[in-house]
């Protein structure tokens, strides 16, 4: 395996991916046609299909092809339709959700980057990610990770990385509604990261810069500057925002024009122009017009699928080789689909078969995870942690999961104390800081406006937890 695919590969596998614009009308300037795209997408996904194991599964131990489930929704496939031979038994979808359910998923060494992964490949899939199961809530498990020391970022700060694929996954893995489930605030502290760790030249890398001169300077990796730009489009930043452009710019600098590719790190390669063309459908910028259609009239779309094998479908690696890469046949169709790092389930074919599938109520006895935000509205850091706890039936309160979160959160110190200790009422402080006036404390879940927070409001399964005081 060369270096160059060797990066590749760990990238793929340490990083996850998010929500996609799809660019369904593209304007007469590109130089791909609807129906080239239209039939490079259908051999894609033919391809991908094949990649599935005889068990159903794209995803196992080590490196694996669960990404597939991104590509596949973009390109407008329900991973529930994927069967291995017809047995809708096995059906990708399900086998999926049954992996990240099990108890030995994802290892005995976790870290931030499999979490996400999941997140996005799962909501890909039509699995909602915090419903995996009634013990399973993958946005909790992000949750785990924040860094009390450092807020706002996800994981070792070191791993930047992690940091942009916790904003991927936790604004884009919407609900099943279409809501993002995460509080506004929390999204500012991950964009405030996202914004300190921007180089020099408009683009970011996979480690950290932020507060470091010398890496601020250092030269960016495409791959990382699609990735990051899509971050900050999914957490609400406009495409018009100075970051963005400086992106667009870092990135229009690196194209080549006699192709289209984009002068990757390590070379030109159908990874990192799919990487940035994601990047670039996720802020709702057309890939092939304006900046990114050259003097000779080739975009990056024009690459990636000059980098197809047609009809088998697959995408090439590097120019040079003379056969499909299942990473690269991955990040090609999800780019030329229109889609960022992950994209909402299509409605599926198959008949019977539901849209969203996840855990609809909370199993007594059956240890659970919930994710729980608190902000003061004193301007005090955000607490952000992982709440566990074991209900005592198909739901449980507000109340209960504050008082788990004062000795079984993770990170530690979330929650200190809440008020009153008992009882159904409404919450009147929390970590020692009181309603004051106008100032209550509130609750919103899963992205709802937020209401009076009382310990008797109901909480079920998966639901996202923001408690904030405010007026």
């Amino acid at each position: 395996m060369s270096r160059t695919t060797a990066l590749r590969r760990a990238a793929l596998t340490a990083s996850a991916a998010l929500s996609a614009f799809a660019l369904t009308t593209l304007p007469a300037a590109a130089t791909a046609t609807p129906a080239q795209i239209a039939t490079s997408k259908t051999n894609g996904v033919g391809y991908l299909k094949s990649l599935q194991a005889a068990d159903g599964s794209y995803a196992g131990s080590g490196l694996s092809n669960e990404w597939a489930f991104s590509a596949l929704a973009a390109a407008g496939t329900a991973a529930v339709d994927v069967t291995p031979g017809g047995d809708t038994s096995k059906n990708a979808r399900t086998v999926y959700r049954n992996l990240l359910a099990s108890g030995g998923w994802p290892s005995s060494s976790p870290v931030v980057t499999d979490y996400e992964r999941a997140a996005l490949n799962a909501y890909a899939a039509g699995v909602d990610p915090a419903r995996v199961s009634a013990s399973r809530n993958l946005i909790a498990d992000i949750y785990r990770y924040w860094q009390t020391a450092e807020p706002g970022y996800f994981g070792p700060s070191a791993n930047f990385n992690g940091t942009v694929f916790a904003a991927l996954a936790l604004n884009g893995a919407r609900t099943t509604a279409g809501q993002v489930r995460v509080p506004g605030a929390l999204r500012d502290a991950i964009v405030t990261r996202l914004r300190a760790n921007q180089h020099n030249d408009g683009g970011w890398n996979f480690g950290k810069a932020e507060g470091s001169p010398t890496q601020l300077a250092a030269p960016s990796d495409i791959d990382m500057t699609g990735a990051a730009m899509a971050a900050l489009c999914t957490s609400g930043v406009p495409n018009t925002d100075t970051d963005i452009v400086q992106a667009k710019a870092f990135l229009k600098g690196k194209l080549i024009a006699s192709s289209g590719a984009f002068n990757a790190m390590f070379g030109v390669n159908t990874d990192s122009n799919g990487w940035a063309v994601s990047g670039l459908n996720a802020c709702g910028v057309n890939p092939q017009t304006g900046d990114f259609l050259t003097t000779m009239g080739k975009t990056p779309v024009d690459f990636l699928i000059a980098q197809q094998f047609n009809p088998g479908g697959g995408f090439k690696y590097l120019p040079s080789d003379t056969g499909p890469s299942a990473y690269a046949s991955i990040d090609g169709l999800r780019a030329v689909a229109g889609g960022g790092f992950t994209a909402t389930p299509p409605v599926p074919v198959t008949a019977g078969a539901p849209q969203w599938v996840g855990q609809t109520s909370l199993t007594s006895g059956t240890a659970t995870t919930l994710a729980l935000t608190v902000d003061d509205g004193t301007g005090g850091a955000l607490k952000v942690c992982s709440v566990a706890l074991t209900p005592t039936g198909a739901t449980t309160t507000l109340g209960a999961v504050l008082d788990a979160a004062t000795g079984a959160a993770t990170p530690a110190g979330c929650v200190t104390s809440v008020a009153p200790a008992s009882g159904t009422g409404a919450v009147t402080s929390v970590n020692g800081t009181a309603n004051s006036g106008s100032l209550t404390w509130k609750v919103s879940v899963d992205g709802s406006a937020f209401t009076t927070a009382t310990r008797g409001t109901a909480v079920g399964v998966g639901d996202t937890i923001a408690v904030r005081r405010g007026a």
